[in-house]
């Protein structure tokens, strides 16, 4: 009679994690990796359209050479959405970490708060944006967001500024804190989902650990650096990675990528910037990950 073969936590572990990414490895394999590789092929050839369909002339790196050598613009458009993304991304992160600790308090109109934070969320997001250009509701949105960043922006200009430099603050601080203030409506608006993360990681701690900590007599201050922030550490790696995939999703950059290949027809050059673009990003999401990772805490 043969033994019955058990499995280890850790084999069972990972094929429970097979069995949940499945799905996604079939939809890629299916319907991603054709175009994938199609467009690898587009970034290195001369592509023509005929009416029969189109035809590639390969060319080596030659569209990579004008992406990054000719083309000014691309440049400047890929250098300034990267410093927008490390301006914003901590900005988000520690108002979204700042917003879920108060939401998660006790209070009367608690739900009202979250569902009021989400807001900006469902507004902005792809099917209310791209209803029909009748839509007047969202359209008073927009200029209402555009005059809050105005008012700040002045603001910031005439009263901020000048309040912390006097007080003695470095000049790079000062101008980092106020540009954070012009910012606000954006980074209010890009909250959402990172706010609703780190709620449920707040709501996963065990009340045991700030009981204990109490009778070991710990102020709030030491029970939110020594318990709360590292047992949400892995949740602000999520938040980290999701907000600078967000800041990268759609931008001048995007635009003028693909304005380079439906409006000027260079669909050679457009693949080639999409590449680049695509690089670029997973450098800075291989760098923040490396280093965010060592600092994470992971509860066994």
């Amino acid at each position: 009679m043969k033994k019955k073969r058990y499995f280890s936590l850790e084999k069972k572990k990972s094929l429970t994690g097979i069995v949940f990414v499945s799905p996604w490895i079939i939809g890629f394999v299916s319907l991603l990796l054709s175009p994938l590789l199609q467009s690898i092929q587009f970034s290195m050839s001369e592509l023509n359209v005929t009416d029969t369909g189109f035809t590639t002339i390969f060319i080596g790196l030659k569209n990579f050479r004008q992406s990054l050598a000719v083309d000014a613009n691309f440049n400047r458009l890929l250098v300034n959405e990267i410093k927008n993304m490390l301006l914003n991304v901590p900005l988000i992160t520690f108002f979204s970490l700042f917003a879920a600790t108060l939401l998660s308090q006790e209070f009367k109109g608690r739900m009202l708060a979250r569902a009021i934070f989400f807001l900006p969320v469902v507004l902005t997001s792809g099917v209310i944006s791209y209803l029909d250009n009748g839509n007047y509701m969202l359209q008073l949105l927009g200029m209402a967001g555009s005059d809050a960043e105005a008012n700040f922006s002045a603001f910031s200009s005439l009263d901020l500024e000048a309040l912390l430099l006097q007080g003695g603050m470095p000049p790079s601080i000062v101008a980092y804190l106020t540009g954070a203030v012009d910012r606000i409506y954006q980074i209010v608006t890009s909250s959402g989902i990172q706010i609703i993360i780190f709620l449920a990681a707040l709501q996963s701690i065990s009340p045991s650990l700030y009981e204990a900590a109490r009778i070991e007599g710990s102020t709030e201050y030491e029970m939110f650096w020594e318990i709360t922030f590292p047992m949400i550490s892995p949740y602000i790696l999520i938040n980290t990675i999701y907000t600078i995939i967000d800041s990268f999703y759609n931008n001048n950059v995007t635009s003028y990528i693909q304005d380079m290949a439906f409006n000027n027809f260079k669909f050679g050059v457009s693949s080639a910037m999409s590449w680049i673009y695509f690089l670029a990003i997973a450098v800075i999401l291989i760098v923040v990950t490396g280093i965010i990772s060592k600092r994470v805490f992971y509860q066994e």
